[in-house]
């Protein structure tokens, strides 16, 4: 089994009659990317500080890059990085100075940190921007930039919260290739997002939280389930028949939609289900028939919506 780079059980936080994170289980394996996706105020910032040493939990453990959070929170330190939805620069500064800044702040000496920095600004493509103050960077510029002051110390476990965010289709690619190497690097990569194409993009595995507590995870696959075939026939009134007939093609019972006078049902065989499905409904009034996998966005909502409703 592949190692634990963070490890968290029961982990409990309150503020006052609130409780932000309520018996909050997660295992990542070293080297993977983690989704924690979640809701606003779902816990998951509050899960982060938690693992990041920035809060005490009430109740519950967790261990990240093999230490304590609590008993040995100086070492996981040591051994993390952290980047925060806004960019923590000093927009006055240029790139160069930002990441020696952080350098001296991480006790890298003077020399270690330039000689980082360089490495840094080379490796995530900003060495012609080096000396030119942050305030002048793009979105995709700076967020690189924060990426960089976060890798200063090489951490084994980075924790990106919304690193994304307000950025352009451009900017975002670029930040998903960056987190792609670190990946391959050996970094791990705990991953909140609000973009669920973002967790499917990049996560091996997602965890989703509600509540405070994980109430699904696993692989993106394995959550999103089965394909669907979807049928939207012209007239509403072959709706019933056209489930009847699906029944006995699917995988399970078939719903009906009749504002989209769409039948869906589960398969198993897709290429099976397709063509006996073609078949069968050739003399029927049939406008489209297609094959389809649930989104992430669409099992996200079902999962919190059940939730909201229980």
């Amino acid at each position: 089994m592949r190692d634990l780079a963070i490890e968290a059980e029961g982990l409990t936080r309150r503020f006052g009659t609130t409780t932000a994170v309520d018996q909050f289980d997660l295992t990542v394996p070293a080297g993977t990317v983690h989704g924690l996706l979640g809701p606003n105020g779902a816990g998951k910032t509050t899960a982060v500080r938690i693992l990041t040493t920035l809060l005490r939990p009430d109740a519950g453990h967790a261990r990240v890059a093999g230490h304590d959070v609590v008993r040995e929170a100086d070492r996981v330190r040591a051994r993390i990085g952290l980047v925060g939805q806004q960019a923590a620069l000093d927009e006055q500064l240029s790139g160069r100075q930002n990441l020696e800044m952080f350098g001296r702040l991480h006790h890298l000496g003077a020399a270690r940190a330039r000689h980082r920095a360089g490495e840094l600004l080379e490796r995530f493509g900003l060495a012609d921007a080096a000396d030119r103050p942050a305030a002048k960077y793009s979105g995709g510029m700076r967020r690189r930039l924060d990426l960089a002051a976060g890798l200063l110390i090489g951490p084994a476990v980075l924790f990106l919260d919304e690193p994304t965010t307000g950025l352009d289709p451009r900017g975002r690619n670029e930040v998903w290739r960056e987190i792609r190497a670190l990946v391959t690097e050996g970094t791990t990569v705990l991953l909140t997002t609000q973009y669920l194409e973002e967790a499917d993009q990049l996560a091996d595995a997602i965890a989703v939280i509600d509540h405070g507590r994980v109430i699904a995870a696993g692989p993106p696959d394995e959550l999103k389930g089965a394909y669907h075939l979807d049928v939207v026939v012209r007239d509403t009134e072959s709706l019933d028949r056209t489930a009847e007939l699906l029944t006995r093609i699917g995988a399970g019972d078939p719903q009906i939609d009749p504002d989209q006078r769409r039948v869906s049902v589960p398969v198993g065989d897709r290429v099976a289900a397709l063509t006996e499905a073609a078949l069968a409904l050739r003399d029927h009034d049939v406008e489209d028939i297609a094959l389809r996998r649930p989104t992430l966005d669409e099992v996200f909502l079902s999962l919190t919506d059940e939730r909201s409703a229980a």
